[in-house]
C-alpha cells in the first residue's frame, strides 16, 4: 500500500502540463501495442526530435516504459538496429489536496469482508506493518503519519491529525470510518514502537477523529 511522495506525484502531473508531452502520452495510452519514435511523431504531428525529448521525459517521470524490438518479419543480419517502443507504465498517479486514501479505506473493507476479520483488527494489522517498516527509516511517529496523509500538529505535548484520509466516508459512516482510522493510527504507533503516544478518539470539526495522547510515566508513591 506504499504510495509516492506528493513531491513524485506532482513531478509527474507537471510532466503532463506541457500540451506536446500530453498528447504523446494519450498517444501511446490509446495505442492497442508499443509505439516507435516515427509512429508517436506522426500520430501527434510533430518533429521526430521534439518526439523523443518529450517520450524520453514521459520515461524519467514514470509515466511511461520502453522496450527495444525489430519491426516484425525483420531479423538475422542486415536487419538493422531494434526499434525504441514506448508504451504506458503501470503507474498510478492520484492527486489529492488534502490528501485522501480512498483506495486504502476499499482495500481494507475487501480484506475484511473477504476474510470474515474484524475491519478494526485489518486495519490495527495494516498500521503495525506500515509502522514497523517505516521505523527503520522514519524518526518519529508524527513523520509516519504525514506519510499516510494525516498532517499532524503539535497541541502542546498531545498530537492531533488536521486531516482525515477518508474525510468523504466518514461522513457516510461515522462510526465504521473512525472505528478504522483509530486501529490504523493505534497499529502505527504500535509497530513504531517507543513511543509516548496513544491513540485516542476525540473529533472535532475539520480534523481526523484521533488525538495522539502524550502519556506521562506513573509518579512513584
Amino acid at each position: 500500500m506504499d504510495r509516492p511522495n506528493l513531491d513524485a506525484q506532482l513531478d509527474q502531473v507537471a510532466a503532463l502540463g506541457d500540451p506536446v508531452r500530453r498528447s504523446l502520452y494519450r498517444y501511446v495510452a490509446a495505442a492497442s501495442a508499443p509505439v516507435t519514435r516515427d509512429q508517436a511523431a506522426a500520430g501527434v504531428g510533430v518533429a521526430h526530435h521534439v518526439a523523443k525529448f518529450h517520450l524520453d521525459r514521459l520515461v524519467q517521470d514514470g509515466l511511461l516504459v520502453f522496450e527495444y524490438r525489430r519491426p516484425a518479419g525483420r531479423g538475422g543480419p542486415g536487419a538493422g538496429r531494434p526499434a525504441k517502443l514506448y508504451r504506458r507504465a503501470e503507474t498510478q498517479v492520484e492527486l489529492s489536496l488534502p490528501d485522501r486514501r480512498y483506495q486504502l479505506a476499499g482495500e481494507l473493507l475487501v480484506e475484511a469482508m473477504s476474510t470474515g476479520r474484524d475491519l478494526a483488527d485489518v486495519a490495527r494489522e495494516t498500521g503495525r506493518t506500515t509502522g514497523s517498516t517505516a521505523r527503520r527509516s522514519r524518526s518519529s511517529v508524527p513523520e509516519i503519519l504525514t506519510e499516510q496523509g494525516y498532517e499532524p500538529r503539535a497541541d502542546g505535548q498531545d498530537i492531533v491529525l488536521t486531516n482525515c484520509p477518508f474525510h468523504a466516508l466518514a461522513h457516510k459512516d461515522t462510526e465504521l470510518v473512525c472505528g478504522m482510522n483509530l486501529a490504523f493510527v493505534e497499529g502505527v504507533v504500535d509497530g513504531f514502537g517507543r513511543s509516548k503516544l496513544c491513540p485516542r478518539l476525540d473529533p472535532g470539526d475539520d480534523r481526523c477523529c484521533v488525538r495522539l495522547v502524550h502519556t506521562r510515566p506513573a509518579k512513584a508513591v
